[in-house]
């Protein structure tokens, strides 16, 4: 038994320097076949990020991203999309951040949402954990659960892992621009790509 468990320790430390090792020569960068319509008007580019915030590396990508964000021009929409690759966990998280949009309370409160599950380990898919953690952060702890309960919530709860589906996402964090590439990494290596791809948008090539 002990064998076992440590070799099953060495497999997933393996697998994380594996990941990490592409990560640090550049983000990977492919096309979506078959190409998403994207949702946004003419003259708009559209950038999707797939993820969670059950996942390292997306809480890693998220600073740069917001701080990107308030760089970009007005006809560059971004838009989130939570996922959970059939975790019961990750679509509890991905369920808070839909109730939290819905509220308009997203962009406020999602860095706390990281930082409450990759650093200080709250179980933010425990409705107990999670109701004590919305108190404490000033969440109005009923409507939060009467949003996430509502019949909005699960529609578009179901389409994000439509979205999910139709983009063929393996991974997280995910980028996708005009829904025809996706770049898939962390940091700032990943926004410069998205910029190039967004550039290229424009250009309509």
């Amino acid at each position: 038994m002990k064998r076992r468990s440590i070799f099953k320790g060495l497999l997933a430390t393996l697998a994380f320097t594996a990941v990490g090792s592409v990560w640090a020569e550049g983000p990977e960068i492919g096309p979506i076949s078959p190409a998403q319509a994207p949702s946004t008007g003419p003259g708009q580019v559209e950038v999707l990020e797939f993820f969670s915030y059950g996942c390292p590396h997306c809480a890693n990508l998220d600073p740069f991203l917001r701080k990107w964000e308030q760089s970009l021009k007005k006809d560059v929409v971004v838009k989130r999309v939570p996922v959970s690759f059939g975790r019961p966990s990750w679509a509890a998280l991905g369920r808070i951040y839909t109730t939290l949009d819905a509220m308009r309370l997203a962009d406020k409160f999602g860095p706390q949402v990281f930082e409450a599950v990759q650093r200080s380990r709250v179980r933010l898919d425990d409705e107990k954990a999670r109701n004590e953690w919305l108190a404490k952060v000033g969440i109005d702890v009923k409507t939060f659960n009467d949003t996430w309960r509502s019949f909005g919530v699960d529609t578009t709860t179901r389409r994000y892992e439509q979205l999910a589906v139709a983009y063929k996402i393996e991974s997280v964090p995910t980028l996708t621009v005009q829904g025809r590439t996706r770049v898939t990494g962390e940091g700032p290596d990943a926004i410069k790509a998205v910029d190039d791809l967004i550039a290229k948008a424009r250009s309509g090539k």
